[in-house]
């Protein structure tokens, strides 16, 4: 079965934008997955086919309505339908590798595209949308932040990556982010590859790139190493 992803969007020309090249065009192309966009105001009841209104209580932008996501998540998502219901939101629980491998190994996703000021939060609660953040910065819409998810997930598809054991190793994956990596030539302005991986010694090589994982963590995202820390100290 391959993961299915329906978007709810104001704008489906944007998809599929940059996944419809490299790893992620050629799956789809060969079907591992598959991408359908949903246009929010086709389910509009005027000719104008609004889908927004002022915010209850006043204030600034516009809010996308309950009713007219609703018809639109249901047409997307009919009962029975297996596939978490995301919603990427700033104020969203923030994407993680781990959350990203849930996913890859699910059915799919049904993906909503927020715009304006906000979403009415009924619909939000009406249809248990998982509010997903990508970061802590505002975006003009959910769009890229939905090709950034999609992204993440369909690299870790079963045959997707050239070689299945490289999304092992790389950052957040271990807790760590990722080692240094280095190629040919061997000096680059007076710069050369470190002797350790020249070695042909595996094991020392294993532990100079656990060694600098660590280092770099710590450097970068003591958050992350303190965890990785955390959970190390309680598997002894």
């Amino acid at each position: 079965m391959s993961f299915s992803a329906t978007v709810l969007t104001l704008y489906p020309e944007m998809f599929p934008g940059a996944l419809g090249h490299s790893l992620a065009g050629r799956a789809l192309e060969r079907g591992d997955w598959s991408l359908e966009t949903v246009q929010i105001r086709d389910f509009a009841a005027d000719r104008h086919r609004t889908v927004d209104d002022t915010p209850a209580g006043g204030g600034a932008g516009m809010v996308l309505r309950a009713d007219i996501l609703a018809k639109a998540i249901d047409h997307a998502a009919p009962e029975g339908d297996r596939r978490p219901k995301l919603l990427m939101s700033p104020r969203g629980k923030p994407l993680t590798q781990a959350r990203v491998r849930e996913l890859a190994a699910g059915p799919g996703a049904v993906i909503v595209c927020g715009r304006f000021e906000g979403v009415d939060q009924r619909v939000i609660d009406a249809r248990s949308l998982e509010e997903v953040s990508i970061g802590d910065y505002i975006l003009s819409g959910g769009e890229p932040a939905a090709l950034v998810l999609l992204d993440a997930v369909v690299r870790l598809l079963p045959g997707v990556m050239g070689n299945d054991a490289s999304g092992s190793e790389e950052s957040f994956e271990s807790g760590l982010l990722e080692h240094p990596h280095y190629t040919r030539p061997q000096d680059f302005e007076g710069r050369v590859i470190p002797d350790i991986l020249t070695s042909g010694n595996h094991g020392r090589i294993a532990d100079w790139r656990r060694g600098e994982a660590e280092r770099l963590t710590a450097e970068r995202r003591p958050d992350l190493f303190v965890a990785h820390q955390t959970e190390k100290g309680s598997k002894k």
